[in-house]
């Protein structure tokens, strides 16, 4: 179990460096709630590691698969799409326009709606209370970036996001 502490030690010192380098340190209030995402998806892989590959076949372990498999398709797709038609300054994700293209055009976070389908993904390979807790937690933090996020830009883009606000939903396209 004392492997379980220093990886969780290294990790979370990890996240907390990229969290400070890519968001907090500019203030972007969006980064404390994601790093708290990214570190209750680090602990639920931690958690669930022994579990990983344990009766691969069955339909619990089918449906984790896919959710990961999601989740990599929506952060690829978010961040090729912010790259190619964002405008960024300086960081990818500080777009100089709105980015209403590809999978922006359907849901406004595909990067948090990634981290909550990976989340979910890696709770499904041991089902048990305190991951479904880590599981609520990643999303309530996903959540909370994502209406943070939504504030930044509506700050910067004014009515244009609020209309875009309008037209798509937040993580599952026509749902939520």
């Amino acid at each position: 179990m004392s492997g379980f502490w220093i990886a969780l030690a290294a990790g979370t010192v990890f996240l907390l460096v990229f969290s400070w380098f890519s968001s907090i340190r500019e203030n972007r209030l969006h980064g404390y709630p994601r790093f708290f995402a990214f570190e209750g998806v680090f602990v639920l892989i931690l958690l669930n590691l022994r579990s990983w590959f344990r009766d691969p076949f069955s339909p619990r372990q089918i449906l984790s698969w896919i959710l990961m498999l999601s989740s990599l398709a929506a952060v690829s797709a978010g961040f090729l799409t912010l790259r190619r038609h964002g405008r960024a300054e300086g960081n990818f994700e500080k777009t100089t326009r709105i980015v209403d293209r590809g999978i922006y055009g359907r849901i406004r976070h595909p990067m948090y709606a990634s981290l909550i389908f990976l989340a979910a993904g890696v709770f499904l390979k041991d089902v048990r209370a305190v991951p479904a807790v880590v599981l609520a937690v990643v999303t309530a933090a996903a959540l909370a970036a994502a209406r943070l996020d939504e504030r930044e830009m509506t700050a910067r883009f004014g009515a244009a996001y609020a209309d875009y606000m309008k037209r798509t939903k937040r993580f599952i396209p026509f749902l939520w």
